[in-house]
């Protein structure tokens, strides 16, 4: 009975929070992935909008593409599809993204027609954009800025936030430019 009355509750829950997001109350919530070091452009934590995210997938065996650049993880099968591979931490110019349990796939592109991923370190799950604060606009050196490198925000706890925004990032020229 204990069970019912919690799964009754839960759905009730779920069904209220369902309308306030329809009515876009409560706040937007972003996708929160850590990437890289914090000295990269952007830092190491990331938000992406829903919307853009696509589906974050544990890492599955990639196969490795000959010459090609440092930063292309390879090619993975996901469902019967095949996905390129870019680890976001390389493409960027740090340290390769280490291969472990906690890494994943975030399959970015399939909602704009590329099947592109990007690998990892870890998912953080969702964050609520309302408990935000901004904090400027991300830059890649003194004077350069990046289209794909987004606001910049602080949370509760101090950490900083950069904005990915994915459609900037597939567009960008040597997003996919993986030859040698």
């Amino acid at each position: 009975m204990a069970k019912r009355i919690s799964l009754r509750e839960f759905q009730q829950s779920l069904s209220e929070r369902l309308v306030s997001a329809r009515r876009g109350e409560g706040g937007q919530a972003l996708l929160g992935i850590e990437s890289g070091a914090d000295d990269l452009p952007g830092g190491s934590h990331w938000l992406i909008d829903l919307a853009d995210s696509g589906e974050v997938a544990p890492l599955p065996a990639l196969t490795p593409a000959p010459l090609t650049q440092p930063w292309f993880a390879g090619i993975a099968n996901i469902r019967g599809v095949l996905y390129s591979v870019v680890d976001f931490s390389a493409w960027r110019g740090g340290a390769p993204t280490p291969i472990n349990a906690q890494s994943r796939l975030l399959l970015v592109g399939a909602r704009h027609g590329i099947n592109s991923a990007l690998l990892v370190r870890r998912a953080l799950g969702l964050r609520p954009q309302l408990q935000m604060h901004a904090a400027g606009e991300a830059r890649v050196g003194a004077d350069d800025t990046a289209p794909w490198l987004g606001g910049r925000f602080k949370d509760a706890q101090d950490v900083i936030w950069t904005q990915l925004r994915i459609p900037a990032l597939l567009a960008d020229p040597h997003y996919l430019d993986i030859a040698l």
